[in-house]
């Protein structure tokens, strides 16, 4: 059965940089899963994509050798044990806020006894190489649970929050982060506020032993946060990459034509 490498690599203390796919597009999912990236998320939150395209697409990145995880539309049983039957290499759980909420994630990312996971299916089997007697027997040991912290009332329960066993990581939401402490008139937070958030939630992560993780949206800030010790590591999107070389062209050649498709 293969063994999940990105795993292994936050366990050691390293980190581990992939990327979020948010187009629900299969051929490139196919692509990214050969750039050389750990790991490819498949966002299932905040897209188009229904289970049946995020089968193939999670399918097509286990084949090319790469890690697949999927972000569930939120935090229940059914979307994780779907997501995971269908495939997943691990899951990342949104708005995870409190130590219950920690607790029925990890849950149902695991057999018993350690958890409430059912016991079903063969396409999971498939994406480990492995019998599905196999998979059952190991996929405690190998599934990825990575809840995120995007609300400040986590950030000031941290601790509780998320020293649950069995998470592996707690991911950074930096926009609902910063949405949840905007001021009641709607101003959002000072910059050394929510850099300061970020720090607790840094320093909270290494006083329970649990990998941090953020989104970053330039190799330099990426570069940046991993020396800062944060360990799960996303940069930008397909969509982002796909803009961002669309705007160096057009500006390059200085087209002018008023494009905007950067801002997305």
């Amino acid at each position: 059965m293969r063994t999940n490498p990105v795993k292994r690599l936050l366990k050691a203390g390293q980190p581990s940089v992939g990327t979020w796919l948010s187009l629900g597009n299969i051929t490139a999912a196919r692509f990214l899963s050969r750039a050389g990236f750990d790991w490819l998320t498949v966002d299932v939150e905040h897209s188009l994509v229904n289970v049946e395209t995020t089968t193939h697409m999670i399918a097509s990145i286990a084949d090319a050798g790469c890690v697949p995880l999927v972000r569930v539309p939120s935090n229940r049983h059914d979307h994780i044990k779907r997501v995971l039957d269908n495939g997943g290499f691990g899951v990342v759980v949104p708005m995870v806020c409190t130590r219950q909420e920690a607790q029925d994630a990890v849950s149902a990312c695991l057999y018993p006894p350690f958890g409430t996971r059912s016991v079903g299916g063969s396409v999971h089997a498939l994406n480990f190489g492995a019998s599905p007697v196999e998979y059952y027997a190991k996929a405690n040991d190998e599934i990825l649970i990575v809840l995120q912290c995007e609300h400040i009332q986590a950030v000031r329960n941290f601790d509780e929050v998320y020293s649950v066993p069995g998470v592996d990581a707690v991911f950074v939401g930096p926009n609902d982060l910063a949405a949840s402490m905007r001021d009641p008139t709607g101003r959002p937070p000072a910059s050394d506020a929510f850099q300061q958030a970020l720090a607790d939630i840094l320093a909270g992560a290494t006083r329970i032993g649990v990998p941090a993780g953020i989104h970053t949206f330039s190799i330099e800030e990426a570069k940046a946060r991993i020396a800062e010790g944060w360990q799960f590591v996303a940069v930008n999107s397909e969509l982002k990459f796909m803009a961002d070389g669309a705007k160096q062209v057009v500006d390059g050649l200085g087209l002018g034509k008023g494009g905007d498709l950067a801002k997305y």
